[in-house]
């Protein structure tokens, strides 16, 4: 198909940035387009299309790598859905692994409630600023947060 999209096109119907799309074509993901006399990128519907898979993808919660990794199977003229179905089951691990965490984190921030409830009910004042925050809190589970957060925002 003959190229003729800007980048800016490309941008409003994928919903991605320019320089989202300038870096996936940095990575690889996005093959270099042919370029105007002026220097401008112009590409294909192809490149919308597969551009479009790779949101999908990340939305899927796939690292670019992944996604690299399914496209050069795809560009190999092989299915690279086994390949997919091996990578969801690896995130669907690392889920189920953070919700444990979070369940765990969870049980810490109740008992952590329950405990400082009672001590802040008898008056008892220990550490310079709040007791409650000094005790800490479980390392993984805030990771688990964060990583949830992060998800949540994208």
């Amino acid at each position: 198909m003959e190229p003729g999209l800007t980048i800016g096109k490309v941008a409003k119907e994928t919903g991605l940035t320019t320089k989202t799309i300038r870096y996936y074509e940095l990575l690889g993901l996005l093959p270099k387009p042919p370029r105007t006399y002026s220097g401008y990128r112009l590409y294909a519907r192809n490149d919308v299309e597969r551009l479009s898979f790779i949101k999908k993808a990340k939305n899927l919660g796939f690292s670019l790598t992944d996604i690299g990794e399914i496209l050069a199977i795809h560009e190999a003229q092989q299915a690279p859905c086994v390949h997919v179905l091996a990578l969801l089951d690896r995130k669907i691990k690392e889920i189920g692994q953070l919700m444990g965490e979070l369940d765990e984190f969870q049980k810490e921030l109740s008992h952590l409630r329950e405990e400082s409830a009672a001590r802040v009910e008898q008056g008892i004042k220990e550490g310079a600023i709040c007791s409650i925050v000094d005790r800490g809190i479980h390392a993984k589970g805030q990771e688990a947060l964060t990583w949830l957060k992060s998800r949540r925002k994208a």
